[in-house]
């Protein structure tokens, strides 16, 4: 979260001409409610199984750019579905950067409905990052970098590693 996955995606995808998809939108459309929504009625649980159906779904469309919740790679799954037919750039940013980009209230982020914001996204980060290093095929820390510059760190990858074409 707060690592840029929305905004890059969308020049991303205008860049590559390509439809971008973000699955938290998705997940609110099938749910009918807003994620916050979700985790406060039904549960963390709840919206996971509801990511796995909607990751299932778009997982096997072609021209797509895809910005996950940062909680996708908790469930292999998701990553082995994504495999399938992407490549997967994870975007890391700075707890610091993270904070500054989260609006006050966490900007209804139910994980950051705690007193102590910057402690939370440490541990997430922590927690996750094996995770996320695991599931990555490009690594891009966005803390001091402008939207156009990741996009054009991301193309530039792709383009040198040519197994991605294969």
């Amino acid at each position: 979260m707060g690592t840029g996955k929305t905004a890059v995606g969308q020049a991303l995808a205008k860049k590559l001409d390509k439809r971008f998809v973000e699955l938290d939108s998705l997940i609110e459309q099938k749910a009918g409610k807003s994620i916050p929504e979700i985790f406060r009625q039904d549960g963390e649980i709840t919206f996971r199984e509801l990511e796995i159906e909607v990751t299932k779904e778009v997982s096997g469309e072609k021209n797509l750019v895809i910005a996950c919740g940062g909680g996708i790679v908790l469930n292999k799954i998701n990553i082995d579905r994504l495999r399938k037919g992407a490549i997967i750039v994870y975007l890391t940013a700075s707890p610091r950067s993270i904070l500054e980009r989260i609006p006050g209230e966490g900007g209804g982020r139910p994980l950051l409905n705690t007193p102590n914001k910057a402690l939370t996204i440490q541990e997430l980060l922590a927690f996750r990052k094996p995770f996320y290093e695991r599931a990555a095929d490009i690594k891009i820390n966005t803390s001091k970098l402008d939207i156009d510059s990741v996009v054009e760190q991301i193309i530039s990858k792709v383009k040198e590693d040519e197994s991605f074409s294969s």
